[in-house]
């Protein structure tokens, strides 16, 4: 799937996504987004880390919820050169609310609302919605892109252990 357009559905009916999905193996594009505070975060910032991006439509949805959950819950065993990032267009202030009701605190929310940098650079912006394709992607420490998933419908989770896999592999 990787180096074409993503192909996704929500409740079995396809959605129009923009871009192209960047390729295991080659460098990871670079994107800005906003950290709860409005500080920006840029990919290049965390070279040295292996990073897992996972890009989700709302944090305010059920299965984006339960996700990022499951994904805080695992990341603690992963150690200080793993950072797990969570993506999605909702505002700053809404992604730290979020966070802390739900107790996270070993996944960085952050927003792509601003420019959608990175929605557009990885191929998983959903147009008209301006929303993100549900999508793990795993970055290295030199920064080259070692696993993509883009889940094939919006409301299913992703391959837990298959991402995890990848970190684990790096």
């Amino acid at each position: 799937m990787e180096g074409t357009a993503a192909s996704v559905t929500f409740e079995g009916n396809p959605l129009t996504v923009a871009g192209t999905l960047p390729k295991v193996g080659e460098p990871a594009p670079d994107f800005e987004v906003l950290a709860n505070d409005l500080t920006a975060v840029k990919l290049s910032g965390l070279r040295g880390k292996v990073c897992v991006i996972c890009a989700v439509p709302s944090l305010d949805t059920p299965v984006c919820d339960t996700e990022i959950r499951k994904f805080n819950e695992r990341a603690a065993s992963l150690g200080d050169d793993v950072v797990v990032l969570a993506i999605s267009t909702d505002l700053p202030f809404a992604q730290g609310r979020w966070c802390g009701a739900a107790g996270i605190k070993n996944v960085q929310a952050l927003s792509d609302h601003r420019n959608v940098e990175f929605g557009t650079s990885y191929g998983i912006l959903i147009e008209g919605l301006r929303l993100l394709a549900r999508a793990v992607f795993v970055v290295d420490k030199e920064g080259l892109l070692r696993y993509i998933e883009v889940v094939d419908e919006l409301t299913n989770e992703p391959d837990y252990e298959a991402a995890l896999e990848a970190v684990k592999d790096l």
